[in-house]
């Protein structure tokens, strides 16, 4: 078992609204922890404590997107399938890991796609930079630790197949008991 270390590998600042970490995951050298703040006013640091995202907050977030723009978010939903399909690869070497970490590569790729999608910019709780951001952080992190891994693409596949919502929650959930 790896050790996670308590200083980030890097630290994104998605916009005015979230601060994203990635650490040291425990489950290999390769693995990634993903944790977030959010600006909060009502706070004495004007910070929300740590968060780490979760498939069913990102999910429900791209529900509430759908709903003011389905045709944007399929879109968006099948750009990650096929970044999920042609892109993403399992971190193998710590060359890898710093590629991937690159802020300034990281943002510019977030910043591009959210420019794609104008019509869901102020739908929902996130914003599109951030759920890319997370996005691919997770498709990464889930291939990392099982390259066989198909959660999260199984989740991107029924939201843009609009699935009922007991199946998105059991995917995002990881029960498969649905």
């Amino acid at each position: 078992m790896i050790v996670k270390k308590e200083e980030p590998l890097a630290i994104i600042q998605v916009n005015d609204t979230y601060i994203l970490g990635i650490y040291q995951g425990s489950l290999s050298h390769f693995d990634l922890l993903l944790r977030y703040r959010q600006k909060d006013p009502k706070s004495k640091s004007g910070w929300s404590r740590i968060r780490t995202p979760k498939h069913i907050h990102w999910a429900v977030d791209v529900i509430i997107k759908m709903h003011y723009n389905e045709e944007e978010t399929k879109t968006f939903l099948s750009f990650l399938i096929n970044l999920w399909d042609t892109q993403i690869r399992p971190l193998a070497t710590d060359e890898d890991r710093n590629i991937l970490l690159n802020v300034e590569g990281l943002m510019k790729e977030a910043n591009n796609e959210a420019s794609k999608y104008p019509q869901l910019a102020n739908k929902g709780e996130y914003s599109i930079k951030f759920l890319y951001l997370i996005a691919k952080l997770l498709m990464v992190q889930e291939k990392t630790n099982l390259s066989s891994a198909f959660m999260f693409k199984s989740l991107l596949k029924a939201l843009e197949a609009h699935e009922d919502i007991y199946k998105i929650v059991s995917i995002a959930t990881h029960n498969r008991k649905s």
